[in-house]
């Protein structure tokens, strides 16, 4: 993933600050991708409508990953069409993720995943578990985040090239 590139998103009649001045740092982002306890997954449906679903998610090597069942429709929505967007849990301080998600088969790959994901949630999922599962990883394009006790300096958009 390449540095990404902070500015201040565009938000007419907010009354926000111009410049960078109070604008969050990437840090500030990652460390709400990482400890958000659940995650809004949304997709679309085959005619366009969106799909919203919550999941557990694991930020892990400058990625989201998450898994769903193969069936499901989140899974099937990104087989059609990978694009989505994820969101952290905490409305405050949201911080949201756009991308492409890739779909994970390698089983060493599932196994980090897992050792991350059992630590995070204190669960003791087997790798076999997200091996059959669809199992997906969501670098990010674009991420939006602020912090609501600095609504007028805070929100900050980065674009990754």
């Amino acid at each position: 993933m390449a540095d990404p590139v902070a500015d201040r998103p565009y938000m007419s009649g907010y009354g926000l600050a111009e410049g960078d001045e109070g604008m969050l740092p990437w840090s500030w982002a990652e460390e709400r991708l990482t400890r958000s306890h659940d995650y809004w997954c949304a997709t679309t449906w085959p005619d366009g409508r969106p799909h919203v679903m919550p999941v557990w998610a694991v930020w892990l090597d400058e990625a989201l990953w998450f898994s769903s069942s193969p069936t499901g429709r989140k899974a099937r929505n990104l087989g059609r069409d990978p694009r989505c967007v994820l969101t952290t849990d905490d409305a405050l301080e949201p911080v949201v993720l756009e991308g492409r998600a890739e779909r994970i088969d390698a089983r060493p790959l599932a196994e980090v995943f897992t050792a991350a994901a059992n630590a995070k949630y204190e669960t003791d999922y087997a790798v076999e578990f997200y091996v059959k599962n669809a199992l997906f990883r969501v670098e990010p394009t674009w991420v939006f985040a602020l912090d609501e006790a600095a609504f007028d300096t805070s929100p900050t958009r980065w674009r990754f090239t």
